[in-house]
């Protein structure tokens, strides 16, 4: 212990003795030669600015010779006051540096580019005082070095720390004005105010997505924690959504899904009209990317219409999954039955009804609904619910027996289909009205896991 602490003590008089001794170069004290030669020196550090990081060539001329030469000129006295003081640079410098940086973020530098600049005006400050160095002066070489290095650490804390929070101010305000826009497209009515409140100029048209997300492989594993593996499948989701869109998409997403409104540069009067091609593409790389199967219902309408359009692809939504349907896009004519037959109308209770029996057995129900969704192919009917063939059979007879109609005979058919669409409309509304113990209807994804 005592030659541990001797240690400490002999580098902590090193460190005092090198605060208090100033380097020279040739005799010279170092701070001398960076205080003589300012005025050439911030000229150079300018030209190198423009040269090297060309974010500052795009700059107004009286901001590049204003606010930037006045910060220039600062860093360089900084720099020459710890190398006369040998003490880093106090509150008061620190807060000019981060002041600065904040201005650069609000005026959309890089960060990078205002680090480098810090960098750029240390090089040219070497470049102009380390030729003087004679062969006796190693030590202060070494020192002048070590003072540098800590001059611009200190320094690139300060830029970074002002940086960030200028940005995370900003971010914060972008973010509700956005979310102000979003509200506003799905309450309805104009939504030209909040879209220059948010500096957005509005698309003709938007496409509107209603998503399912499955879960991601890591929301199943025992022991992950699910919440953590949701949350980055969202923000994977919502940075390729990003990278994919022209323009700026909005989104009230959740672990489950949601809804997604994406730019579309499509003629007003085609504005129901969605390329379907590139829609599937769209959400097969949504998809692959956030690591999750997807169900997107869509539709497109201009920004006045886009609080009927997200209802119209919520609904539809609802009736791809309930009716089977699985991963992919729907678009309403893929679903013109099923949706129809969902409406309220007199007769919407009476076909439920005929499904009835089958609400005590719900793997009835279930195998009745995925062999018709597999075009009453019993085989994928077993593959997609992981039983054999045979058990298909038996629950299909099973069905009949109870509720009378054969999946099998053609006149059947398009009574199931019907009672099918009606008894998930009655479910989810019951749900909707909040009655205890009402089934929930069908996850698209749920016969997959």
């Amino acid at each position: 212990m005592t030659g541990s602490n001797g240690v400490e003590r002999d580098r902590g008089r090193d460190r005092e003795r090198e605060r208090e001794r100033v380097p020279r170069f040739g005799g010279v004290p170092v701070h001398k030669r960076l205080q003589d030669a300012a005025g050439a020196l911030e000229r150079a550090v300018m030209v190198r600015l423009v040269e090297r990081l060309p974010v500052y060539g795009t700059l107004p001329a009286e901001q590049l010779g204003g606010d930037i030469a006045k910060q220039v000129t600062h860093g360089i006295r900084g720099f020459a006051a710890v190398l006369r003081t040998g003490e880093m640079l106090g509150q008061a410098e620190a807060a000019v540096i981060r002041e600065s940086s904040a201005r650069r973020a609000d005026e959309g530098v890089p960060l990078e580019a205002v680090v480098g600049a810090y960098h750029l005006g240390a090089e040219e400050c070497a470049a102009r005082v380390f030729p003087a160095a004679e062969p006796g002066d190693l030590a202060d070489v070494l020192l002048v070095q070590r003072q540098m290095l800590a001059y611009l650490r200190l320094v690139s804390c300060e830029v970074a720390a002002g940086y960030v929070q200028e940005r995370q101010t900003a971010l914060s305000d972008e973010q509700v004005a956005l979310q102000s826009l979003l509200s506003r497209l799905l309450e309805g009515g104009s939504p030209q105010g909040a879209a220059d409140r948010a500096g957005i100029r509005l698309p003709a048209c938007y496409l509107v997505l209603s998503i399912a997300v499955g879960p991601h492989p890591d929301e199943l594993v025992p022991g992950v924690n699910h919440s953590v593996a949701a949350r980055r499948k969202l923000r994977r989701l919502r940075n390729e959504i990003q990278r994919q869109t022209t323009g700026v998409p909005l989104s009230v997403l959740s672990g489950g899904g949601g809804t997604v409104l994406i730019p579309y540069e499509a003629p007003p009067a085609e504005s129901g009209h969605v390329d379907r091609v590139w829609l599937s593409r769209l959400v097969e790389q949504l998809g692959r990317m956030c690591g999750a199967e997807l169900l997107a219902a869509a539709t497109a309408a201009a920004p006045e219409g886009v609080a009927e359009a997200a209802r119209l692809a919520g609904e539809v939504r609802a009736v791809a999954e309930a009716s089977g349907r699985g991963p992919g896009v729907y678009l309403l004519d893929d679903v013109l039955l099923e949706y129809q037959l969902s409406r309220p109308s007199p007769a919407r209770a009476g076909l439920a009804a005929l499904l009835d029996p089958l609400d005590a057995r719900p793997e009835l129900l279930d195998t009745l609904r995925v062999f018709l969704a597999r075009g009453l192919d019993r085989r994928r009917a077993a593959a997609r619910l992981q039983v054999h063939p045979n058990t298909v059979d038996y629950r299909l007879r099973k069905a009949t027996e109870l509720t009378g109609l054969d999946a099998s005979r053609g006149a059947d058919i398009l009574t199931l289909r019907a009672s099918l669409a009606a008894h998930d409309a009655v479910q989810q509304a019951e749900l909707d009205a909040g009655r205890p113990g009402a089934p929930r209807p069908p996850n698209w994804w749920s016969a997959r896991t």
